[in-house]
């Protein structure tokens, strides 16, 4: 297992970090069976566990919790906070007043006394920057967190909270946690040389572009919409829907290099994404011990030149074939009232 150090931290973070999200009714029910696999990840050598309060509604963070008991020393332990937890209002968001009380309930369910790496899951334009970077700069002060950090913000959100936190003398994002794939390459274009140039760390979600690259999914062949991610984003997966053909002509076309160095395609998706030299580290979130055997089987693998740039011959660098559960769709698109002068302002 390779070490790198996070965005300035001076934490030593392994390459491969291990996701939760599978981790509770979302995934896998059996609490023992994910406490086994999370075990099972730091045996190996994986030292960084990734999870977040609305994974499974906070059921994910309790299975490790349960899992970390007598190793939490060993272990860079992020989660985050945004999505809403429960009924009623002011239970989601980048508040002042949300944070405070979510991040109790993270360590209440983590069973810690202290968060690693605590990130603001989204964006949210209701909320201040400022506000938001202040009560994180709080609790570092008090203990409760070592680091805070940003997941899934543009680049221009990543640099806005830069700035303020620079004019007002606040801690600052140490990381940003965005989707990244061999077919979902959007984030080359400025949000990775943005992290770069602030000496930002990166760890990134979705490598296996939510199993499009596991291999399974192949051109004309009939594919299973009625499980995994594919019951859950059919429209995703359904080769009857022309939007979906280049990413099946891509998956061909990326078996053929993975044939071709004498790795899996999944191996290969996960070497790609660290060979980046702003990623600092990739997240795989495994169901079960197969899969997380199957991800860890080609941890050691780096790719040469001539391989990258086959891959970019595939898929151009900045290239979205795949877009990562809408994860760059701006307020400013999905919401009508921000791009449309009501009839008192024409």
């Amino acid at each position: 297992m390779r070490y790198r150090t996070l965005g300035g931290t001076g934490i030593e973070v392994s390459v491969h970090c291990l996701g939760t999200m599978m981790f509770g009714a979302v995934g896998n029910p059996d609490h023992e069976d994910s406490a086994r696999i999370i075990q099972a990840a730091l045996d190996q050598g994986i030292n960084f566990v990734d999870t977040a309060d609305m994974y499974s509604a906070g059921e994910s963070e309790e299975i490790v919790g349960k899992a970390l008991k007598g190793r939490r020393d060993d272990v860079v332990l992020a989660t985050k906070v945004h999505f809403q937890m429960g009924e009623g209002r002011n239970r989601s968001g980048n508040s002042r007043r949300w944070i405070i009380q979510e991040v109790e309930e993270s360590l209440r369910r983590l069973d810690t006394d202290w968060i690693d790496l605590y990130q603001v899951h989204r964006p949210d334009h209701t909320t201040d920057i400022g506000e938001t970077l202040g009560v994180l700069t709080d609790l570092v002060s008090q203990g409760k967190i070592r680091a805070f950090g940003c997941s899934t913000f543009p680049a221009e959100d990543i640099v806005e909270a830069y700035h303020v936190s620079e004019r007002r003398g606040l801690g600052r994002f140490r990381t940003e946690q965005p989707p990244y794939s061999l077919i979902s390459r959007g984030i080359e274009r400025s949000v990775l040389p943005t992290c770069r140039r602030l000496g930002m760390g990166v760890l990134t979600w979705s490598p296996l572009a939510s199993g499009f690259l596991s291999g399974k999914n192949r051109k004309d062949q009939p594919v299973d919409l009625s499980t995994g991610r594919a019951a859950l984003t059919p429209h995703r997966f359904d080769p009857a829907i022309a939007a979906n053909a280049a990413k099946f002509e891509a998956v061909e076309k990326l078996l053929e290099v993975a044939d071709g160095i004498g790795c899996s395609l999944p191996e290969l998706a996960l070497a790609f994404v660290v060979s980046h030299p702003a990623v600092t580290s990739v997240i795989s979130g495994p169901r079960t011990m197969d899969q997380l055997d199957g991800l860890l089987k080609g941890a050691g693998l780096t790719l040469d030149d001539e391989t990258l740039d086959r891959i970019d011959e595939i898929v151009p660098p900045g290239t979205d074939l795949y877009q990562a559960d809408g994860a760059w769709d701006p307020i400013t698109l999905t919401d009508p009232a921000r791009r449309r002068r009501s009839l008192a302002d024409r």
